[in-house]
């Protein structure tokens, strides 16, 4: 995980504040966050970026964060070059466990390998001192859902070839020396 020495957008919040009750923080990112947040991501442009969150206490000592992330971008097409604006609405989830918790110990089998469910819930994130940077894990659940192919709407792709399995013949590898066979029992 980023910190927020690191983070191209930062919004720390203080785990003290964390009771209980759970606390609903809305962010958004300015002009300047923007240039950082499309500098990071490798996109030409970041229109927006905002997150509506709320943080409340998980078991004893840890914070869960939920909810849902909102950035508009523009990026090259990978055809055309022109710009391709994305909206990003990803809903988001993640706990934190101060890195002396029993909690955030990762268990190992007789061998020494972890089990990490595929389908399972992701494993607590581990943060130390008085604060979480909401802010940068919020930017990193958009950046995953960042198309890395953009492509502009209505390309048609009527001067490329497909190969269609069923129809096409890949020629033998003995096709070649069958033909020499047939030209030296002609002569």
């Amino acid at each position: 995980m980023t910190g927020p020495d690191d983070a191209a957008f930062s919004f720390e919040v203080k785990v003290s504040h964390v009771s209980a009750n759970p606390i609903t923080v809305r962010i958004s990112a300015d002009q300047a966050d923007l240039k950082r947040l499309g500098k990071q991501w490798g996109v030409p442009e970041v229109l927006n970026f905002e997150a509506e969150l709320v943080l409340g206490r998980w078991k004893r000592d840890g914070i869960r964060v939920k909810g849902h992330v909102s950035s508009s971008i523009v990026q090259d097409c990978v055809v055309t070059l022109e710009p391709v604006a994305q909206q990003i609405e990803e809903d988001m989830e993640a706990v934190f466990l101060p890195e002396n918790s029993r909690l955030a110990k990762r268990t190992l089998d007789g061998k020494g390998e972890m089990f990490l469910d595929p389908d399972g819930p992701d494993l607590p994130e581990v943060f130390s001192g008085d604060s979480i940077d909401v802010g940068a894990v919020a930017a990193e659940f958009a950046a995953l859902c960042i198309d890395p192919y953009p492509r502009k709407q209505g390309l048609d792709y009527t001067d490329r070839l497909e190969s269609d399995p069923a129809t096409d013949k890949k020629p033998s590898p003995f096709a070649v020396l069958q033909g020499l066979k047939r030209d030296d029992s002609a002569g």
